[in-house]
């Protein structure tokens, strides 16, 4: 029986799980087919047909084949062809491939597509830092504790503001001195400045300061009878229908007229009470601070705030041009109906003008890089939805990525969008330096961009699971929440029922006295703190000394010790059962099997792993004339092989089946080895030589060696050699499949056995 023959029964024999395409056809021409078989990279005798590509006489048909293509291809069209084929491989992913039955082909193409991804999120994660600056939270720190902070004479602070009275004291004097630097700390004049505001001589005020207030028309609620000869008016919260918009006081100004919020091109806020619109009474203040307290004197003295104020605006921009930063500041001064002032604010600083160092510069080289990106996802996921249909969207990791791609194309676009305002914006503002710099917009949309690229980052790290999931270990943490997916939503209906009931409670008892629980939202995340352990047992005491601690116990021990609990046992016990299965799965090709088998080749062809050949003849060096299986088998599995391996080896040369080889199997086995070591020491040399002389061509292989033995006409035909090799992947693709199904019963099988056993522990049963 010839060597060749002797290999491929082996190769057939020995197949396992972990079997994947044969990487001697690798190096194929593009003209020739590709050839995929059964192989076993532990196999004890080493694959005779290794280098079968790199022979120096090409078989018959692909000679013909060659030639054929070469007279009927022009260079140009063979180029456009090879480069049409690169293009649509860039594309090649786990959705667009058949990688259904080829393993190998699944962990490649999935390690290609993490790689590419790992070079897209390193570009996100520059483009995003890029945007922020480490100075961003020292600035508005400066700029918080100027304003909110800082008091003249020890007189009112703007977070100490409480009543009108209070509102005035810290306009006419906090906020003027602020806002106005216009001497050195040595009391020496700024007039090198002309008459713009440095603030802290490193902050240029852009433009002028704009104050805004808002009111609610008078009798917009009503008087019970038994008080309206007392109360003579009646001003409601602030709702934007019972809005003031008649003109009062002076009635010359723009502080005495109502604008609407498309004239002032303004905003709705967000406030502490309730939103207001973007319209309203305003005045744009001086660029001198004797100007500007001469007009807020006049505001004052004709009663410029009254009973139907409801809110004031304070709004300025500031610019520091050593860290190239805007800092917009938002002062809100809410005057609810019930009396009294609620100060609150809003400081944005943001990098509204990006190109200006030479790091801004290399942002740009990644910007591009990242519009590459996007658009080379774009195909992607067409190309996947084109293949899939609306079964595309059955993933959440496909739907994640349109989340991405949409993201991010919105990011691009107001990128755009906000270079071309910023730049119309400062165009103005240099045109009409005494005019308000109406940055909020700007500001408002920036910092929801910086809001919508950390969101896209968030998800872009967390798309990495995708990519790293055909690692058992890695689906640990999917397949645990995907199976107690039902448990937990059961367990939530009845958290929350007795969450909020509670929640609810403390809202009745408390909501009048303890901030906390002055409203049903805070009183939600008030229970979620008592949960980690952030609570002010105190202030529930005060508020009610019966009923505070009852509930403070009753909630800590239903929703803490009881209900929480619970929650965490239904996933520790989920994550038990995943990782028992687990554990109990035979393993598929993994991505360490792929590295593991390159690291082996390179290994050999560098002569740092032993033969396996040597391996088998130490254990027939023995001396006996008959050998056992059993001593065999031991011999070589102290050296590392396995047994099916083993066994295989064996079965070839014990030719009766008797389980013993005797001594004329025993020279057989040794007179074949031998053979392969000569052939493999001389392909060794060879390699040697083709290293270094780097002339891979003019090198003997091993089966060039064979070949020169061979008779050319024993060759088959194309068409014969064709029908061979497509049985041959049928057979293996149909074996494959079915080994897939029975590995899966066989595991169906054992969980339902364990869950009987436990089943029965349960219930006592022997």
């Amino acid at each position: 029986e010839s060597h060749f023959r002797a290999s491929e029964e082996h190769e057939l024999e020995a197949v396992g799980k972990k079997a994947w395409d044969n990487p001697v056809y690798n190096g194929s021409p593009s003209t020739s087919l590709k050839i995929q078989a059964i192989y076993n990279p532990k196999s004890i005798l080493e694959n005779p047909y290794e280098n079968f590509e790199e022979v120096g006489d090409p078989l018959p048909y692909q000679e013909k084949q060659n030639k054929a293509v070469d007279g009927k291809t022009s260079p140009f069209l063979k180029c456009c062809f090879y480069i049409f084929r690169g293009i649509r491989g860039l594309w090649g992913t786990t959705l667009t491939e058949n990688t259904a039955e080829n393993r190998e082909l699944y962990v490649k193409t999935t390690l290609r597509e993490l790689l590419v991804y790992i070079v897209f999120l390193v570009d996100i994660c520059l483009l995003t830092y890029g945007m922020t600056s480490s100075n961003a939270y020292y600035y508005t720190k400066v700029m918080s504790e100027l304003f909110l902070q800082t008091s003249t004479d020890g007189r009112v602070s703007f977070q100490s503001i409480s009543s009108m009275a209070d509102f005035w004291v810290y306009a006419q004097g906090p906020l003027l001195d602020n806002l106005y630097w216009t001497k050195w700390y040595n009391n020496e004049s700024l007039a090198a400045h002309g008459t713009q505001s440095y603030i802290y001589y490193e902050n240029l005020l852009l433009g002028v300061p704009r104050m805004r207030q808002l009111k609610v028309k008078n009798n917009s609620c009503v008087v019970h009878d038994d008080f309206k000869e007392e109360i003579s008016g009646c001003y409601d919260v602030y709702s934007e229908d019972k809005e003031e918009r008649v003109s009062f006081g002076l009635i010359n100004g723009t502080a005495w007229r109502y604008h609407s919020e498309e004239e002032l091109s303004g905003s709705s806020h967000w406030g502490r009470l309730t939103t207001y619109s973007g319209g309203g009474y305003y005045i744009d203040l001086k660029l001198t601070r004797e100007e500007s307290a001469e007009a807020l004197k006049v505001l004052k003295e004709k009663l410029w705030l009254d009973r139907g104020t409801r809110v004031v605006f304070i709004d300025f921009s500031v610019y520091n041009a050593n860290i190239n930063l805007f800092c917009i500041l938002r002062l809100v001064v809410e005057f609810p109906a019930t009396g009294g002032a609620i100060p609150s604010w809003q400081i944005r600083t943001v990098k509204l003008i990006r190109y200006v160092s030479a790091w801004d510069f290399f942002i740009v080289a990644c910007e591009i890089v990242f519009c590459v990106f996007i658009f080379y996802y774009v195909v992607e996921e067409i190309l996947e939805l084109r293949i899939h249909k609306l079964q595309y969207f059955t993933s959440i990791w496909n739907i994640l990525d349109v989340v991405v791609i949409l993201l991010s194309i919105v990011a691009i676009g107001f990128h755009i969008f906000r270079t071309i305002e910023v730049n119309r914006l400062l165009g103005e503002l240099l045109k009409h330096p005494n005019t308000y710099a109406d940055f909020e917009f700007l500001a408002f949309w920036q910092t929801q961009y910086n809001n919508m690229n950390a969101v896209n980052l968030f998800f872009a790290w967390i798309k990495i699971f995708k990519y790293i999931s055909f690692n058992k270990t890695m689906t640990q943490l999917s397949s645990t929440l995907a199976r107690c997916a039902k448990d937990i939503l059961g367990f939530a209906i009845m958290f929350f029922i007795v969450f909020f009931a509670y929640a609810q409670l403390g809202y009745l008892l408390f909501g009048t006295q303890v901030e906390n629980f002055s409203t049903f939202v805070k009183c939600i995340f008030t229970q979620f703190r008592i949960i980690l352990g952030d609570f002010d047992y105190n202030s529930i005491d005060n508020a009610n000394r019966v009923l505070g601690p009852i509930y403070f116990v009753t909630y800590v021990f239903f929703v803490f010790f009881v209900l929480l609990n619970m929650f965490l046992a239904i996933i520790n016990d989920t994550y038990s059962e995943v990782k028992e299965e687990l554990s109990s799965q035979k393993d598929e090709l993994q991505l360490s099997d792929i590295l593991k088998q390159s690291y082996n080749r390179t290994l050999m062809r560098l002569k740092l792993k032993k033969e396996r050949i040597s391996d088998v003849q130490k254990a027939l060096q023995n001396g006996t004339k008959e050998l056992d299986f059993e001593d065999f088998k031991n011999s070589l599995k102290e050296l590392g092989h396995a047994d099916h391996e083993i066994t295989a080896a064996f079965s070839r040369f014990d030719k009766d089946g008797n389980h013993i080889l005797d001594e004329e199997e025993q020279q057989q086995m040794k007179h074949d080895l031998e053979a392969k070591r000569v052939a493999l020491n001389t392909e060794i040399e060879n390699l040697g030589k083709s290293y270094g002389d780097n002339n891979l061509d003019e090198n003997l292989t091993y089966v060039e060696a064979r070949n020169n033995h061979a008779n050319k006409a024993s060759w088959v035909s194309k068409e014969e050699f064709q029908v061979l090799l497509q049985r041959v992947l049928q057979l293996e693709q149909s074996i494959n499949s079915i080994g897939s199904k029975i590995d899966a019963v066989v595991s169906k099988l054992d969980v339902l056995e364990r869950n009987k056993l436990k089943r029965k522990d349960l219930l006592g049963k022997p």
